[in-house]
């Protein structure tokens, strides 16, 4: 990402709840917000806006980029995050996210789905074989997933999931 131009920016993973939460517009009753999802380092009932929490995604990253940076920006925010999830050997409470923020005048899907393709050959190969597939997210319009082949050692192989993104 840095050879395409993006700065790469941290945050705490201790995070306050309006950056994880109000900020990015998870209403007071959002799932989210649960503590079967979310670890709650310290909880305040009577004032949950000075609640702390083990982020549960990069997002809050953006939000301090947005705070105090004008635009155009063009960075992304990878990291450790956390969930209130079972540990299964397909699932754990923290895992790594990368998130990317593009902000700027005339940024158009196409420049979207060439970034990842960059990004998907510099990672993968110039050889590799992906898809994008139209998709939903609530925080993006339009939206897509994108999937790389994966080739099995014995033949055949499947598509795997690699990243969602979205305008």
């Amino acid at each position: 990402f840095l050879r395409m131009g993006f700065s790469i920016s941290d945050g705490p993973e201790l995070e306050d709840d309006f950056h994880n939460f109000t900020a990015l517009n998870f209403p007071p009753e959002h799932p989210a917000r649960d503590e079967q999802d979310t670890f709650f380092v310290q909880k305040n009932a009577e004032n949950p806006q000075e609640d702390l929490v083990l982020r549960t995604h990069t997002s809050p990253v953006q939000i301090r980029e947005m705070l105090k940076t004008a635009p155009p920006i063009r960075t992304i925010m990878p990291g450790r995050v956390y969930r209130n999830e079972s540990v299964t050997y397909k699932s754990y409470f923290l895992f790594h996210q990368v998130e990317g923020l593009y902000i700027d005048k005339g940024v158009s899907l196409a420049e979207l789905k060439e970034t990842l393709i960059t990004f998907a050959k510099m990672m993968y190969g110039n050889d590799v074989k992906y898809r994008m597939r139209p998709s939903y997210f609530p925080f993006t319009e339009p939206s897509l997933e994108m999937d790389v082949w994966w080739e099995k050692a014995k033949g055949g192989g499947r598509w795997l999931e690699i990243l969602g993104a979205g305008m």
